[in-house]
């Protein structure tokens, strides 16, 4: 089953929100509506970058390392196809 890496950009702060999910554009629904956590602060939300991955896990281990640079330069980067994840 596929899933997606996405990215989110606030279009109002400059914040950035890494996700998984197998239909990202319902999900940014989600995130743009749902009334508590991170992304509910920043709204509205906009998808700047998808990538497909064929396994959860391998979707999660790129998803976990994203989160854990905790750097938005790098964000950026993969974002403008200068690095590849």
């Amino acid at each position: 089953m596929k899933y997606f890496l996405y990215l989110l950009k606030s279009e109002t702060a400059d914040k950035y929100y890494t996700g998984i999910s197998q239909n990202p554009v319902k999900r940014l629904e989600y995130h743009n509506t749902f009334e508590k956590g991170f992304t509910a602060r920043y709204r509205p939300w906009k998808i700047v970058f998808i990538k497909e991955y064929f396994s959860k896990e391998e979707a999660m281990m790129i998803e976990k390392r994203i989160k854990g640079w905790k750097n938005k330069s790098m964000i950026r980067k993969i974002i403008n196809y200068e690095i590849d994840i």
